[in-house]
């Protein structure tokens, strides 16, 4: 996919983040001298290609208060894990819930969840509330709890 000379600048001037501001769109568009609509229709164009994949706000956990963060896994019933999964996404304390090929003999698991709470206490009460969910559908499972924080980043270009 080629990229226009504005698609680059329009990149160069997001791959940071948007601004934290009201009208980030507006603000993104007053650096590259168009409107903040043509900056939002063009992203949403993007979107619908394929060209990137989404546009989301990415939280620091740990300065909302959110110290215990944990990566659940689960070994479900393959016939069962898209619909239970989807139950599990929508717990309160879950903020993405995913499906992954199982790594065997090593790696059980098919279903991942991440629990965020302000102790490990409350992450282990989640956990029991999501194992509870999964019934005897869930065979195994484990916490990989966070020990640093990932710097997320967004689509970078390389320099031509």
């Amino acid at each position: 996919m080629s990229l226009s000379e504005f698609d680059r600048r329009l990149i160069a001037a997001t791959q940071g983040g948007l601004p934290l501001l009201p009208q980030p769109y507006t603000e993104v568009g007053l650096k590259l001298g168009v409107s903040g609509e043509v900056v939002r229709a063009r992203l949403a164009q993007m979107l619908e290609s394929g060209l990137i994949r989404r546009i989301g706000a990415v939280p620091n956990h740990y300065r909302l208060g959110w110290a215990a963060n944990g990566m659940t896994v689960w070994d479900v019933d393959d016939a069962r894990v898209d619909a239970l999964g989807a139950k599990v996404g929508e717990l309160p304390g879950v903020s993405h819930c995913y499906r992954r090929p199982r790594k065997l003999p090593r790696w059980p698991y098919n279903l991942f969840a991440m629990i965020h709470g302000r102790s490990r206490e409350e992450v282990e009460h989640q956990r029991a509330q999501v194992r509870a969910l999964l019934g005897h559908a869930c065979h195994a499972d484990d916490i990989l709890y966070s020990s640093a924080i990932l710097k997320k980043t967004g689509l970078r270009l390389k320099d031509r």
